[in-house]
């Protein structure tokens, strides 16, 4: 064994009698092991263990107050992902004995009294073994640590793409950026009412802001006209949903697939009169009907150069008399049931100057 391996090698005895102490630390100091524990109290071990973090315990098992037996039960309980090996100290010699240690988590014995070579046998083995197993379950924690952080670093990339492509989308149109906020909150307060999970619950907070990015591809001439599309400016108008499906195509994230998915379906409506494939009922996403809903409801109480802001009521009111034709029924119940929260919402991200 190397003189590292002695020297950082943890050991726990435990043993109710003070001549065993002290004769297991003589000897295992005489071989170069510095790090030893002594327990004679068992009630003490628990303590001892998680302030020593052992890589080995030896342990007695006739002891008064908490038998060897009682002592592997508290270890096993702490649920240490990396429980040292347990040696047995005993002079029993008993099959159905040795038995019970060994289903108790015992992973070896040293029989009393101790021969010197054999207890530097089984140290030396159990030790080399379980720093080795150490040293893979340290490497295991510390590439799955990097994993996890690589993988934080790309979704937050990902993330602030979504973002900035929604702002993109905000330049080119007389939306707010709070409008955005709004209903992408909205839209995640309605997916958890809904039964989403909170990992469902969050793609749609964050994808729900690409819903326009089309619109980047509409002329100015058409986009900012103040008055009313004619006919041919209007299909134009509504490609603003082809064109935000493409731009978010290619990527297989669970996050570009619900934005592309939002961008292409949040203007179809429950009746079919939608566009641009004229969807009805649940042949719409549960993304897109989710955003359709929060989208609008949120603009009739916003400030458009075309228009003033409605009330609260009045928005609900239409709201309500859309249901089953516009929107999705038992999302328009949802939104009631939930008005006082999708309020809060909109006095935490007003307009700026509202």
């Amino acid at each position: 064994m190397s003189s590292m391996i002695r020297e950082r090698g943890r050991i726990l005895i435990v043993d109710d009698e003070p001549p065993n102490l002290r004769l297991l630390d003589k000897m295992l100091r005489s071989q170069g092991f510095q790090n030893l524990v002594l327990v004679a109290d068992s009630r003490e071990v628990l303590n001892q263990y998680q302030a020593a973090r052992p890589d080995l315990v030896l342990l007695d098992i006739n002891m008064p107050h908490l038998d060897g037996f009682q002592v592997m039960e508290q270890l096993k309980a702490l649920g240490d992902p990396l429980l040292p090996p347990i040696v047995i100290l005993t002079a029993q010699h008993g099959k159905d004995f040795l038995l019970r240690a060994l289903g108790g988590g015992a992973r070896d014995f040293i029989t009393k009294p101790f021969d010197r070579n054999e207890l530097f046998m089984r140290v030396r083995n159990l030790l080399d073994a379980h720093m080795g197993h150490r040293l893979l379950h340290d490497q295991k924690t510390w590439l799955e640590e990097t994993v996890r952080q690589r993988t934080s670093e790309l979704r937050r990339t990902r993330l602030e793409v979504v973002q900035r492509l929604g702002k993109a989308a905000e330049y080119r149109d007389e939306e707010t950026g709070a409008h955005i906020l709004r209903m992408s909150y909205c839209c995640a307060l309605l997916a958890r009412e809904y039964g989403w999970s909170e990992n469902q619950t969050d793609l749609i907070l964050n994808a729900s802001p690409m819903h326009d990015i089309g619109k980047i591809g509409i002329p100015d001439a058409i986009l900012l006209k103040p008055g009313k599309h004619d006919p041919q400016e209007w299909e134009i108008m509504k490609t603003h949903t082809t064109i935000g499906a493409s731009m978010l195509e290619g990527d297989d994230s669970s996050l570009m697939r619900m934005a592309r998915e939002i961008a292409l379906t949040h203007h179809e409506k429950w009746d079919g009169s939608g566009y641009p494939n004229g969807l009805a009922g649940e042949e719409i996403p549960l993304s897109g009907r989710i955003a359709a809903l929060a989208d609008v409801f949120d603009a009739l109480m916003s400030d458009r150069p075309y228009k003033k802001a409605w009330t609260v009521e009045a928005a609900l009111a239409h709201v309500r008399d859309s249901s089953g034709k516009h929107f999705d029924p038992d999302l328009v119940v949802l939104l009631e049931a939930k008005l006082p929260e999708v309020l809060a919402i909109r006095e935490r991200f007003r307009d700026i100057g509202s």
